[in-house]
């Protein structure tokens, strides 16, 4: 009798599975023979790569689109039922379609006020820099400020510490200050520190470092993480237009790189003004999730502040539903938050925690409890289980309310902080570009961990297979915007100019699919935008790019190498031209 019992489960789950087949295969079909084909597409895509990134990450040949929304995604024969007479059909020839990129960690408007002010990147010697600063002051006479950044940390040895009479020797009579490529270090001259009233006697921020020369006291010119703001805090701010024109160039880069949705990292009152102010324009080419920046000389009672300005700058395509909460700084410069001390740095060095644990349980939970995301920069494997140790007590004290709280960077995780993300359903947030063997980890990193941390350093795989939802940012201006160069470091786990020629920690290694799902479907997750976004599906938003190649069918190590030919947010193009396809 149970032999038969079970030989008619074994059918019933036969027939099930059987049901559930025919059941996926209609819904696949489904777009070829569903009503909505009696109504022509506006614009129609054929005979493509189209790789969807849906849940079965299936493949198509054509894409339809009416009315900024995609209504057919099948193959070439299905489509014929949604040209009419006004179709637009675009033969892509063979050309690659994927959903339009999403950034999870960018600051676009810093970069484009950088991009226009005294810009130091892409250079690499002290040398360099000091002709650069020299140059722009030349072609900026007058007595103001000099503001700018990009020098690179590596460029002046182990903890980043440059020296203001290397500015003062080429400007010595105005202000100048400069932020380090990563911006958690300011470069200072003797000018600047000395309107900042900083001298051997100021006392260290107690989120921050004034570096010191150790035979004077005197300060040298580098200030670490908060030591900064306060010669930052007496630079007169840009003005209404700067910012805007700032703006407008970061839209049109990343535009250009195929991203049409993003989360900016650390966003003021003036930041959501000049959002809004483009936005009335119809010049927002871009979906914005604004993270309200939290200022750790407050406390609680600033979520009052936060709360008014979601209110009054909500719209369209401005979310300002999340909090930015920096926990620690860089391994650079050694403010990074670690379990275990700093090797070679004497006194049990282990960092600067920004916001005092027990306070940070606090405040997430609150913020929590409000409606709002947390997004957290957390370097060190410290930082990061302070950011997880808070969203734990919110759990506890709210319960599960789904705001897909983030922590980005994530150099290094402890093992036994893996399967934490993956429960709490935190979000693993990473900068892929930086996960290769450069100076920045052999030259500062490395020495200071040692062997056993830096086996674990930039651990994507790992948090891949953990099953925790991994979503991709670029951190510009910090590094390239461009999500094609971080997809291919993120897959080589090696330099893009041909730097190093071993993959960086392979077994970290993820695959092309997991990496453009990390850039499209989960970083619209982590913006709350799945729903509309992320995917080639029937009823989303038409945000879709075209590019030059197929990524499967070349060789990683050319993935960067590929070009966007046209980018449509909402049906429309705001980079590249149907015509020339």
């Amino acid at each position: 009798m149970r032999r038969l019992q079970g030989a008619r489960f074994v059918l019933e789950l036969m027939w099930i599975a059987l049901l559930g087949a025919a059941a996926a295969h209609a819904a696949a079909e489904s777009p070829e023979i569903k009503p909505a084909a009696l109504a022509p597409a506006e614009l129609l895509f054929k005979s493509g790569a189209v790789y969807t990134v849906d849940g079965a990450r299936s493949w198509a040949q054509a894409v339809g689109v009416r009315a900024g929304e995609i209504v057919y995604v099948g193959t070439d024969h299905g489509a014929g039922a949604y040209i009419g007479p006004g179709t637009r059909v675009i033969d892509l020839k063979g050309r690659m379609l994927l959903p339009a990129f999403q950034d999870v960690h960018i600051h676009p408007i810093s970069a484009g006020l950088q991009a226009n002010s005294c810009d130091l990147s892409g250079l690499t010697t002290a040398a360099q820099y000091t002709a650069a600063i020299q140059k722009y002051a030349r072609a900026h006479p007058g007595s103001g400020w000099i503001t700018g950044g990009g020098w690179l940390m590596s460029a002046f040895g182990p903890g980043g510490r440059p020296r203001r009479q290397l500015i003062d020797a080429v400007v010595p009579d105005r202000p100048v200050l400069l932020s380090s490529s990563d911006g958690h270090t300011h470069w200072a001259n003797t000018k600047a520190l000395e309107l900042a009233r900083i001298t051997r006697d100021t006392p260290d921020p107690r989120d921050g470092r004034i570096d010191r020369d150790p035979r004077t006291g005197e300060a040298i010119g580098s200030l670490q993480e908060g030591a900064g703001e306060r010669v930052a805090a007496i630079v007169p701010p840009p003005t209404a237009a700067e910012r805007e024109a700032g703006l407008a160039y970061a839209l049109k880069l990343l535009n250009g790189y195929g991203i049409t949705a993003m989360q900016d990292a650390q966003v003021f009152e003036d930041d959501l003004k000049t959002y809004r102010a483009l936005e009335r324009r119809r010049e927002l080419t871009m979906r914005v999730v604004a993270a309200i920046w939290w200022e750790r000389a407050q406390g609680l009672e600033q979520i009052d502040r936060i709360k008014r300005l979601r209110r009054e700058y909500a719209s369209a395509l401005i979310d300002p539903g999340t909090v930015k909460i920096m926990q620690d700084g860089v391994l650079e410069n050694y403010t990074a938050v670690l379990l275990q001390p700093y090797l070679k740095k004497p006194g049990n060095v282990r960092g600067i925690p920004m916001v005092e644990p027990g306070f940070l349980k606090d405040a997430v939970a609150r913020l929590d409890a409000e409606g709002f995301q947390v997004h957290f920069h957390a370097i060190g494997d410290g930082a990061v289980r302070e950011a997880l140790d808070a969203i734990e007590a919110a759990r506890r004290r709210n319960g599960d309310l789904g705001h897909r709280d983030h922590i980005s960077h994530l150099e290094l995780i402890d093992p036994a902080d893996v399967p934490r993300f993956r429960d709490l359903g935190v979000i693993a947030n990473f900068q892929p570009l930086w996960a290769y063997a450069d100076d920045y980890i052999t030259q500062l990193t490395v020495p200071f961990l040692g062997p056993e941390r830096s086996s674990r350093i930039y651990p994507i795989g790992t948090l891949y297979r953990s099953g925790a939802v991994v979503a991709f940012g670029s951190d510009w201006y910090v590094s390239s915007a461009n999500p094609l160069e971080e997809i291919q470091v993120a897959v080589t786990r090696m330099g893009l100019k041909g730097e190093t020629h071993t993959p960086f920690l392979p077994g970290e290694r993820i695959n092309l699919p997991e990496a453009l799902a990390a850039f499209t479907i989960n970083a619209a997750f982590t913006n709350r935008l799945e729903k509309t976004t992320g995917s080639i599906e029937v009823g989303k938003d038409a945000d879709i790019i075209v590019l030059d190649h197929n990524l499967f069918a070349i060789p990683v190590t050319e993935i960067a190498r590929s070009k966007v030919l046209l980018t449509l947010f909402q049906g429309s193009a705001v980079h590249g031209d149907l015509g020339s396809l």
